[in-house]
């Protein structure tokens, strides 16, 4: 790992030790609670059967990973990587009573788990937190078994112009409201600077499928506020 890796991994490691026990307030505020819409949006999309085994990287408190369990009436297995030891703590304590999700203090771009392990593989605004994009698609394209598939939901670019006008006004008093609710504006600056500086939806559909991922496409959601895209391994 270079050291403009290690920077960004202190750097993001630092935010969410400063916003983890309001993480999942805040994300509620911030979205007006449509993020929990959202990753409905994706597990349906994922359709995923009876023993399903799911890898959800960058978990936070568990969200995806609930829901998933949830859809299959616990009868899979999920192994939740989380980089954050703080957030890790607080969404296995969240989930304890689940016995099929279990825990990693992992990074992306480097997962403790063999070669053609999962049937799907899933990241929840996470992905451009990683300090390697390549390395973290091909290490999912990785783990995933031959036919699987990996689901990443991301905040994306705005195809509206009208709405685009109001998203960016809009987020310019998230670091406000960052500080109110977390008594620190600096992690929401630092969330609002890099969902503007990822990818657009299609270049983004390029980056995966350089990293080996076949059919790849993407779904808009709030007309592209964020979206979801797939990829299969063949």
């Amino acid at each position: 790992m270079n050291l403009n890796n290690q920077k960004k991994n202190s750097i993001v490691n630092n935010v969410f030790d400063t916003v983890n026990k309001k993480y999942d307030l805040m994300n509620d505020l911030m979205s007006f609670g449509v993020h929990r819409q959202w990753k409905k949006n994706l597990i349906e999309w994922m359709g995923p059967s009876k023993n399903d085994k799911l890898i959800d990287v960058a978990s936070g408190t568990g969200d995806v990973a609930n829901l998933f369990s949830n859809k299959l009436n616990n009868q899979c297995s999920v192994e939740c990587v989380e980089p954050n030891i703080n957030m890790l703590k607080i969404g296995k304590k969240k989930l304890a009573y689940k016995k099929n999700i279990n825990w990693h203090n992992n990074y992306a771009e480097k997962l403790p788990f063999k070669n053609d392990t999962f049937d799907y593989y899933s990241v929840s605004f996470g992905i451009r937190n990683t300090s390697n994009i390549r390395k973290s698609l091909e290490e999912a394209y990785r783990v995933l078994k031959p036919g699987g598939k990996f689901f990443c939901l991301e905040f994306s670019k705005v195809e509206n112009e009208i709405i685009n006008l109001l998203y960016k006004n809009y987020s310019k008093l998230i670091p406000l409201l960052g500080k109110f609710v977390v008594g620190d504006d600096r992690p929401y600056r630092y969330l609002t600077e890099s969902i503007r500086k990822f990818y657009s939806q299609d270049e983004f559909v390029e980056i995966m499928e350089k990293s080996g991922f076949h059919n790849v496409e993407y779904r808009n959601l709030n007309s592209g506020i964020a979206a979801i895209h797939r990829g299969w391994k063949t």
